[in-house]
């Protein structure tokens, strides 16, 4: 399904060789439509390789080939909205985090996983529940996985009577705006200087 997008990236490799030991961006399209990343980043050896719609069980079934072969420094990881919204339970997605991060902890001991919380949108506001505790969930799991970070985007993107602000989000009230990319870099920009 996602062959063409895995192929794509092959060959902007071949083109462009990518850095020795990068910070890896991974997950969703709300990951892969991040294009100002170098641009938020300046300096930083960062690439990218979300792939638009994926799950996060598919995120781990094609890490080797989009995360594990680029031998990354770090891990900067947002998926689990599709799942929900696709109809995985809060569950399903504990169990591929879980999946994802014994994947990648037995690869490379000790280098950091970044999860980004799932982010409040109004086209997925009937899931808020769920997606309130997959957060949770996963912050709970932090003291099983010593290189496990967590980084909350969620509370930064509501307004003071907890709804999500339309400014951050595009048309489809889904994907972010470049205003939404301006808070996520915020709240990101620790994580990455720490891994700089």
């Amino acid at each position: 399904m996602y062959d063409n997008e895995v192929k794509a990236y092959d060959e902007e490799d071949r083109k462009d060789p990518p850095p020795t030991h990068p910070i890896l961006f991974y997950g969703s399209s709300s990951i892969r439509m991040w294009t100002t990343l170098h641009r938020d980043f300046p300096g930083v050896p960062i690439i990218n390789r979300a792939f638009g719609g994926s799950m996060l069980n598919e995120c781990v079934e094609l890490m080797d080939r989009l995360v594990l072969r680029y031998a990354p420094r770090a891990v900067v990881l947002y998926a689990g909205d599709n799942d929900l919204g696709l109809g995985r339970s809060v569950n399903d997605v504990i169990t591929s985090y879980r999946d994802f991060m014994a994947r990648f902890t037995r690869a490379f001991p000790g280098r950091p996983v970044a999860f980004m919380s799932i982010k409040p949108s109004k086209n997925r506001a009937h899931l808020r529940k769920e997606i309130e505790q997959v957060n949770a969930m996963v912050q709970a799991e932090l003291k099983n996985w010593p290189n496990a970070r967590y980084i909350s985007i969620f509370e930064a993107m509501l307004d003071a009577q907890g709804i999500p602000r339309d400014e951050f989000f595009a048309e489809d009230l889904l994907h972010l705006s470049p205003a939404g990319y301006a808070v996520w870099r915020k709240q990101v920009e620790p994580f990455i200087d720490e891994m700089a």
